[in-house]
């Protein structure tokens, strides 16, 4: 028994005039992207689609070749099919083709040329309302010999937008005020700039520490405008976190951004405020937009706890779900990572994370779903978990990798990002503020980004606070 679909030509000698096949076929975003990715044709008639509607077709629109394309599958594929040999094609446009239309596309015989075994169509494409699209001929060489093959699936085509993922992102954050953020040491371009986009994005309102000659020598040199941007001076990075963090545990900012000074110094600073400090670890959270994964994924932690005990990875996993769920997953799935799937005693994390599932089943751990020990591979593959033989709601589907320490965690993120193509941004969480803790590598849109996922943490610190 195969499930192995064929497909079968049609073969001059089996064709006459007058006999006709059809292809349907619904167009998606997802094909107007495709095409434009193959044909290098970016019109923003087909693209932008702000652009498109104050264009006479009021949206995107597919290309018009794209209809073309749908002809020459249907006589590839199908009528005459594998052997035929396309010799030339007369399009007339008629209509736009908008995303959501239905076209039925017809090719039908007009002409047999037997010397040359030419055959000629006459093809239509026609909307789900009947209304003619597209219109005009074709010529091609059929095939002489009768074949019977396995159908070939196309090559799949994975479309990612970081702009459409990014603006996706940014709409979490309609409706929420920008939050006051002190920014501490922005004393290069990257940090500066960076806070002053956050801004502009209506996602803060940047509060300067550091030392203001510097800072305004970066502005010139790069022509920032830091007008009624409130900059506060201090002589240097080791005063600028303090600072921040004073200003923090008064309540006078409700998030911190790193700018140009170490990790270190910053975290220190707050660690010394009594009032900034929880009964919760501070832990570090990456989000990623990965290319080849369906849904946001949260990494942790692979920035702040170097080799984390098991009751710290309480608290890392604990500050991740409840993260996960101010982004709006209501039950996020944890996956707990390690080398292997099965608990090895000379291994300790996948002791940790068995242990780690059991306290998740006693309560100590809420709000979600957790399983482990999963390598990489079963956590975020359904197939990779099905072969192993591991039925789990988790496997495959993970909203959350739990690293067993820092370096497997930096490394697993950087992999992602410049190997993956991943976009990222990051926030410190277990603290009484949201922290956004930037690289100085990342670009501005992963800034921004940072600044988004710390403006939503602070709101919903402000919801606990009303609710005590």
């Amino acid at each position: 028994m195969t499930d192995t679909e064929f497909i079968e030509n049609v073969t001059f000698d089996e064709i006459s005039e007058g006999q006709s096949a059809r292809l349907l076929r619904t167009l998606t975003l997802e094909d107007i992207q495709a095409f434009a990715a193959v044909s290098g044709d970016t019109n923003p008639a087909h693209m932008n689609s702000a652009y498109a509607q104050d264009t006479p077709f009021h949206g995107v629109i597919a290309h018009g070749m794209w209809g073309g394309a749908l002809i020459s599958a249907l006589l590839g594929n199908q009528f005459p099919g594998a052997g035929t040999i396309y010799m030339d094609q007369v399009l007339h446009f008629v209509k736009p083709v908008h995303v959501g239309d239905t076209l039925v596309v017809t090719a039908t015989v007009t002409c047999l040329i037997p010397e040359r075994k030419r055959v000629e169509f006459d093809c239509t494409v026609v909307n789900q309302r009947g209304e003619l699209v597209l219109r005009g001929t074709a010529g091609v060489r059929a095939p002489l010999e009768k074949v019977r093959l396995p159908r070939i699936n196309a090559p799949r085509i994975q479309l990612f937008d970081p702009q459409a993922r990014f603006k996706e992102l940014l709409a979490k954050g309609d409706g929420l005020d920008a939050v006051r953020c002190a920014v501490v040491h922005p004393c290069d371009l990257e940090s500066l700039s960076g806070a002053l986009d956050a801004a502009q994005y209506g996602l803060m309102v940047p509060v300067l520490i550091g030392p203001e000659s510097r800072i305004r020598h970066v502005a010139d040199e790069n022509s920032l405008d830091l007008s009624g941007v409130e900059i506060i001076h201090v002589a240097h990075s080791h005063e600028a976190a303090e600072r921040a963090a004073a200003l923090a545990a008064s309540g006078d900012v409700e998030v911190l951004m790193k700018g140009s000074l170490h990790t270190d110094e910053l975290i220190h600073a707050v660690l010394m405020q009594p009032a900034l400090r929880t009964e919760r670890r501070m832990s570090h959270v990456f989000r990623f937009d990965v290319p080849l994964y369906p849904k946001p994924l949260l990494i942790t932690d692979a920035a702040l706890n170097i080799r984390p005990t098991l009751k710290e990875k309480v608290d890392i996993i604990q500050n991740a779900i409840d993260f996960a769920r101010v982004l709006g997953v209501d039950l996020p799935k944890v996956a707990i990572l390690s080398a292997v799937e099965t608990v090895n005693p000379d291994i300790p994390s996948t002791v940790d994370a068995a242990a780690l599932c059991k306290m998740a089943e006693r309560g100590q751990i809420r709000g979600g779903l957790l399983d482990g020990p999963l390598g990489f591979d079963n956590a975020i593959s359904r197939s990779a978990a099905k072969i192993k033989g591991i039925a789990s709601p988790v496997a495959g589907d993970a909203d959350i990798l739990a690293v067993p320490d820092l370096e497997s965690g930096n490394m697993l993120a950087k992999q992602l990002e410049y190997l993956g193509g991943a976009s990222c941004a990051g926030l410190v969480l277990g603290a009484r503020i949201p922290i956004a803790l930037t690289s100085r590598a990342d670009g501005p849109l992963n800034r921004v980004a940072s600044a988004l996922l710390a403006k939503l943490a602070a709101h919903d610190a402000r919801r606990q606070r009303q609710q005590r």
